[in-house]
């Protein structure tokens, strides 16, 4: 399998900046505001839920074809949290909301599904028992 592989630089101290780029071109920019307040910018716990949605997203479409069920469409928006805890800061929470559009797929079996690709999804699993994951996922 692949690596993959990004590259963050960060310039000065509390109050100077960064930025990211991945191999692929994806890229960024980040500061203090941006992770700790509501200020312009990304933050890591943004690249983060943004890796575990499509990660989630890609694993319950393949998990449902694999069943037999062939996915329309699978949309998962993910809301990572990060808290003050003591003197540092953790990510404590992320919270996967997957909709998906499976024809012919009963709700409980569907249901089913998606828990099992929470346990087996692999960024969600690279972080099971430091974050707490939680899942809603609905047919539409």
């Amino acid at each position: 399998m692949p690596t993959r592989s990004a590259t963050a630089n960060w310039k000065g101290g509390l109050t100077g900046q960064g930025d990211f780029r991945g191999k692929t071109g994806l890229a960024g920019q980040y500061n203090r505001s941006s992770r700790f307040e509501n200020g312009a910018g990304s933050n890591p716990e943004e690249l983060l839920a943004a890796a575990d949605a499509a990660c989630f997203s890609m694993a319950l479409a393949f998990a449902l074809a694999k069943e037999g069920y062939e996915p329309t469409s699978v949309e998962t928006n993910a809301d990572c949290s990060i808290e003050k805890q003591g003197e540092g800061w953790k990510i404590t929470r992320l919270m996967l909301r997957t909709r998906a559009a499976v024809p012919n797929v009963d709700p409980a079996k569907f249901q089913a599904i998606a828990q099992a690709t929470k346990e087996g999804c692999p960024v969600s699993t690279a972080l099971k028992g430091n974050v707490q994951i939680e899942l809603d996922a609905q047919l539409v």
